[in-house]
């Protein structure tokens, strides 16, 4: 009885039985039998021999409630199942994580091994844990073979819609075969719903510090990579449910102001607060280094500059701030055409005032040492150390990186820090994230903070990238060389016959920067790749060409039904795919697979993957359009004869996953082309 979780009802129950064992001076009303009785058992419990008995109960509350949060997350999970994309090989790697605890429930936590097949004929993916666990289970005293570990698994499978049939094969693989049915229903939800993935466990805040140019220096192919890639990692990820925080680490801040500022004084006196008529800084940059490197008196009027900007001389700062604004104009509209929003800007000179107190807090653990008049701070992962304090008592990049680092965790609260910037700077970031380790501020199990590193820009002479003269490309020639020869490309092909003058921009711009782009992502991150617009704009093969020419293909076979809105919206709302064609079946399967590719890709960021999977989605698509009548025409007149629904909402599933692929790639895309 006491056993029981609920005590008023036992004390109810008992109440008859007891009542003539106490004799009770007044009349009594059922309430205070309960409470006299509540108190009498409760005094029996407290001995010490149901201590045992009260730790149970206890335990019992808690796994109550856990009970209840369970049946929560499942509902949850149910409605998340419904309107979204479901991941197959998590759910796989779930399904059978349960059938492994249940055949062997003596062992430990196994992590299940889920691979994609590669012949569909044994299979679409495979499970491989039977023959390490017919490893560990012999070794424990109980022979078994990878075979009969397999078969047992098997059969303590749960019932799933998602597994249409399973297979042991060869050394204990147990092939698993994805129900027709469920691909069906998963394609008809995503036409019907869009795609969608349920959202993160846990919402992250991510930082993304990426592109990272110099104030007063115009931005260049090097500054490409960076500002690619980091807008690839913040939609994947943003994508995926988190909270993102770009930042543009811009090169604001130190002596070379000071020179610009003396030029300008010397340039345009009395300009006051009129805006500086300076149209193109990277020769005023110029000129004012040629004076520093040449006039000493101009050098020290230079570095007297210096001393008043951080000093935060009003007319100083005023100065500088006309500077800045020149470059943000330039660097906005090369970040307006390629697409890349909310880049918050975040220079140098933001951190100055909170690297004083980054030196102090380090000087109180007597965490820095002096080293020839410099303050420096070593870790135990490399010899060499972050200067912190040079011997003139000014800081340095390394101050910087180091107090960027603890602001962004200490007043952004972030959870994830990523660095895109070239892999020649992997050894100060490793420095780096040491150094934030033993400061204190970096907690590997709160906080991760990684460097992404990629390759070089080569020309095809498979050299630095450089003009004909020698010279770094400038960024804004190469997006206005892009769009020149995507204009001719299209022209070459007929299509300025096609297409309105506003169609023929709108293409041009998508084919180039999309071009770009996907040059870059489709490369492995961390390799150099030849740069070549030759290549980037053929349309064929792996190119953003062919696939934005596939994306608008698709795009147009909906058009040609001739279809109302309203048709294709009722049809959308209606959708179920049949599956009977080889091709069909194969190329919903294919499109299935995106929740996989995104969630591995999260972790890796190499995006060359998803430049892979985009490719394959298109040719399958090939393949079932060339196997697959969508629409019947009659030959002789043209007319439609016959419309396949089922195919063709084949096709717009297939858009919406070749969209989404596309968006995360950051490329544009055109439903004319």
């Amino acid at each position: 009885l006491i056993a029981a979780s609920n005590i008023a009802p036992i004390s109810l129950w008992c109440a008859p039985l007891l009542c003539s064992r106490f004799s009770f001076s007044q009349p009594l009303t059922m309430e205070k039998v309960v409470g006299s009785l509540e108190e009498k058992l409760n005094d029996t419990l407290s001995l010490p021999k149901y201590a045992r008995l009260n730790e149970l109960m206890a335990e019992n509350e808690k796994l109550l409630y856990r009970k209840g949060q369970l049946e929560k997350a499942i509902e949850s999970t149910r409605q998340n199942l419904a309107s979204h994309q479901v991941c197959i090989s998590k759910a796989l790697v779930a399904i059978f994580d349960a059938a492994i605890r249940a055949a062997f429930p003596h062992l430990g936590k196994v992590d299940v091994i889920i691979n994609s097949g590669t012949n569909p004929k044994f299979g679409d993916y495979q499970c491989n844990n039977a023959l390490s666990l017919a490893k560990e289970i012999s070794a424990s005293g109980t022979k078994t073979t990878p075979q009969e570990v397999s078969e047992m698994i098997r059969k303590c499978l749960p019932e799933t819609p998602l597994i249409e049939k399973t297979e042991v094969a060869g050394p204990g693989f147990i092939n698993i075969y994805i129900s027709k049915a469920f691909v069906s229903e998963e394609i008809s939800k995503l036409v019907r719903l869009g795609f969608t993935l349920p959202p993160p466990l846990r919402k992250l805040k991510v930082i993304v510090d990426m592109s990272s140019p110099n104030i007063a220096k115009e931005m260049h192919v090097g500054h490409l990579r960076s500002t690619i890639i980091g807008e690839s990692v913040s939609r994947l990820l943003a994508f995926l449910g988190h909270d993102i925080l770009k930042l543009n680490h811009l090169g604001d801040w130190g002596t070379q102001f000071g020179m610009l500022i003396a030029h300008l004084h010397d340039t345009f006196k009395d300009l006051g607060d009129q805006p500086l008529p300076v149209s193109d800084l990277q020769t005023f940059y110029k000129a004012s280094k040629k004076r520093f490197d040449e006039d000493e008196e101009f050098k020290k009027r230079a570095y007297e500059a210096v001393v008043k900007l951080q000093a935060h001389d009003p007319l100083y700062i005023r100065d500088w701030n006309k500077i800045c604004d020149i470059s943000k104009r330039e660097f906005n509209e090369i970040y307006r055409r390629m697409d890349i929003k909310d880049l918050v800007p975040r220079g140098e000179s933001f951190y100055q005032s909170r690297m004083e107190s980054l030196v102090a807090a380090l000087q109180s653990k007597n965490l820095l040492e002096n080293d020839d008049g410099r303050q420096i701070l070593r870790t135990d992962n490399s010899q060499v150390p972050l200067i912190i304090v040079k011997s003139d008592g000014g800081f340095t990049y390394d101050t910087s990186d180091l107090t960027a680092i603890r602001q962004r965790i200490q007043e952004e609260g972030a959870d994830r820090i990523i660095y895109v910037v070239d892999s020649g700077q992997s050894m100060h970031f490793n420095i780096l994230f040491a150094a934030a380790e033993k400061c204190g501020f970096l907690e590997p199990h709160r906080v991760t903070a990684e460097h992404i590193g990629f390759g070089l820009v080569l020309g095809e002479d498979k050299k630095k990238f450089k003009t004909r003269s020698g010279k770094t490309v400038k960024l804004i020639d190469l997006l206005n060389e892009g769009i020149e020869r995507s204009l001719n490309k299209l022209k070459e092909k007929g299509r300025d016959k096609e297409l309105t003058p506003e169609e023929q921009q709108t293409a041009a711009e998508a084919v180039a920067y999309g071009c770009i782009k996907y040059a870059d992502l489709s490369h492995n991150r961390n390799n150099d790749y030849i740069f070549s617009f030759d290549k980037m704009l053929d349309d064929r093969g792996n190119t953003a060409a062919y696939l934005l020419y596939a994306y608008t293909r698709i795009r147009s076979i909906v058009r040609k039904t001739g279809w109302s809105p309203e048709k294709l919206e009722a049809v959308r709302k209606s959708a179920h795919v049949v599956l009977n064609h080889p091709s069909e079946l194969k190329l919903a399967k294919t499109l299935c697979r995106l929740p996989e590719v995104l969630y591995r890709l999260q972790t890796e960021l190499l995006f060359h993957k998803l430049c892979d999977y985009l490719y394959e989605v298109s040719c399958v698509f090939t393949e079932f359009y060339d196997s697959c009548y969508c629409i019947e025409q009659d030959r002789k007149t043209g007319d439609i004869v016959k419309i396949d629904e089922s195919r063709i909402i084949l096709c717009e599933a297939t858009a919406t996953i070749m969209k989404c692929c596309f968006d995360i790639l950051g490329i544009r895309t055109v439903e004319k082309m």
